[in-house]
């Protein structure tokens, strides 16, 4: 099912926390809609879910108009951020409750259940409590819930906040294989960039109620549409330099960064993420400030001018403080972004 939000705005009082939101969310997808706290995600998770109605706009489910008809009416799943599991039931029951609230006879109830367990793998789990069961497999449970009524779609409202990294990481994997195997249309609101990185097939960023880029993760990485999401974006988070096209090459500083033949002289602010960085003998030298172990990533800090920046290196070279390394850029890769409005204006 293909679901439309056409113009949408939802205003508490004089905060507008929805401003004109328009998106479209094909058949099958996994929509992320990622933000840093308050910017407005959950609240166009709810207005899509029909707990919040909206001041102006319009939501369409294919061909229907459902913006004024009420949340269970609209054949959606819903999965909070807690859970809201009922502690005195069994898993199966938990599962079960939405079928028998809306009059399906329990043994169809029983192995609709039965099935979206088997589903989110949890079928041992049946006959336990909400208490006797991990954050992960509390998750699942919810999940089959959301499931079990057959919805249209399925909006997750920070699914994995509550779960230490490695599980996060484990649930988020098993949420989009459940996603794909049910081939439901799917809203998953997070703050987390790599979460929403990893799980959707488009991202729609959104910064004070108002949508900044939708795209697929990957093009929205290589190409932010301004400042703002360029930053939000990327761990280590992007190098933000202050630079200037002159003599046909972009410099900061006195450090010539690139060629940049093809742009207009003046200053600019250059994006450059850590991993393009690349040792080369004929590159610029810097010297190291400090260098960080991250498991598989050695992340070098260093000054550029006035300007403190960190670069992926190889694991296998020894760098310490004080160590003396030359790079280059790769070809393409330096963002530019208008020193005034912030947005993007090209790539070196």
């Amino acid at each position: 099912m293909e679901v439309k939000l056409e113009r949408l705005t939802k205003r508490f009082g004089s905060v507008v926390a929805v401003d004109d939101l328009s998106l479209s969310l094909g058949d099958g997808e996994m929509i992320g809609l990622l933000g840093p706290s308050g910017c407005g995600k959950s609240t166009t998770l709810f207005m899509l879910a029909g707990l919040l109605m909206p001041d102006e706009g319009e939501i369409w489910f294919g061909d229907e108009n459902v913006t004024r008809v009420p949340p269970e009416k609209r054949g959606i799943g819903l999965v909070f951020q807690n859970y809201a599991l009922y502690p005195h039931m069994t898993v199966l029951q938990n599962i079960m409750f939405p079928l028998i609230n809306t009059k399906v006879p329990k043994p169809k109830a029983t192995m609709m259940a039965e099935e979206m367990a088997e589903l989110v793998q949890i079928k041992e789990l049946l006959l336990r409590k909400p208490s006797e069961l991990s954050g992960g497999q509390q998750q699942r449970v919810a999940i089959a819930r959301a499931l079990a009524k057959k919805p249209k779609l399925l909006l997750l409202d920070e699914p994995l906040s509550n779960l230490d990294a490695r599980l996060r990481m484990e649930t988020r994997e098993e949420i989009r294989r459940i996603q794909r195997e049910v081939g439901i249309t799917s809203v998953f609101v997070t703050h987390d960039q790599e979460e929403a990185m990893s799980i959707s097939d488009r991202i729609a960023v959104i910064r004070e109620g108002a949508l900044q880029q939708y795209e697929e993760p990957q093009l929205m990485y290589r190409g932010p549409a301004n400042l703002f999401v360029a930053k939000f974006l990327g761990t280590p988070p992007i190098n933000i330099l202050e630079a200037e096209v002159r003599d046909g090459a972009l410099y900061s500083g006195s450090v010539k960064l690139a060629d940049a033949k093809d742009q207009k002289p003046g200053k600019v602010l250059a994006g450059v993420r850590p991993e393009v960085f690349v040792a080369d003998a004929d590159g610029f030298a810097v010297t190291v400030d400090h260098a960080e172990m991250l498991g598989r990533d050695l992340i070098v800090s260093f000054a550029l001018g006035d300007q403190l920046v960190k670069a992926l290196v190889d694991t296998e070279q020894i760098v310490r403080a004080g160590s003396v390394l030359r790079f280059r850029i790769k070809q393409g890769r330096i963002l530019l972004f208008d020193t005034d409005n912030q947005a993007l204006v090209g790539s070196i």
